[in-house]
């Protein structure tokens, strides 16, 4: 069995009607694009359709919890990286890790911490995951080497040299 890439990434460039007067992303895009980027990542690297799964399954995931750290703007047709991991997971959550990157991943735009609950589209509650969906998240999951809280994360990735 082929092992799965457990941090993905992408490029996306910063568009013009997602900017603020000053020629900066605006804060509440940055979560539209990190999700669009994590859901172009599921399906381009593991085939994992979360549109068709709802459609022909009727489950999806809906963010309980989000925060997110600016670390600095990105500007204006900047291409940005943006990467993802899944940090853990349970019988009905999600726990997502994202970060957005300049080009040449030498300077941290953002990072984002999200939380999905697993939901029931047509008897809108939360839902188990099934068996697949366990034994997937099992092949992709990637933990930090310890357990943190987010300001602490942002703390130690701030000293990295490479920020």
């Amino acid at each position: 069995m082929t092992e799965l890439k457990k941090v993905l990434e992408s490029t996306m460039k910063i568009r013009f009607h997602d900017c603020d007067p000053f020629n900066h992303l605006n804060n509440s895009r940055y979560l539209d694009y990190i999700m669009t980027a994590r859901g172009d990542q599921l399906t381009d690297h593991y085939n994992f359709d979360i549109y068709k799964l709802a459609r022909e399954q009727g489950v999806g995931w809906v963010i309980a919890q989000t925060q997110i750290a600016y670390i600095s703007p990105a500007l204006l047709m900047e291409e940005v990286v943006i990467e993802t991991r899944l940090l853990a997971y349970s019988e009905r959550s999600l726990h997502l890790e994202a970060f957005m990157w300049n080009k040449n991943k030498s300077h941290l735009k953002a990072v984002l911490w999200a939380r999905f609950v697993h939901y029931n589209l047509r008897t809108q509650k939360s839902h188990s995951h099934d068996e697949s969906l366990m034994n997937f998240f099992s092949q992709i999951v990637n933990p930090l080497s310890h357990e943190t809280a987010f300001e602490e994360r942002i703390k130690s990735l701030k000293t990295m040299p490479q920020i």
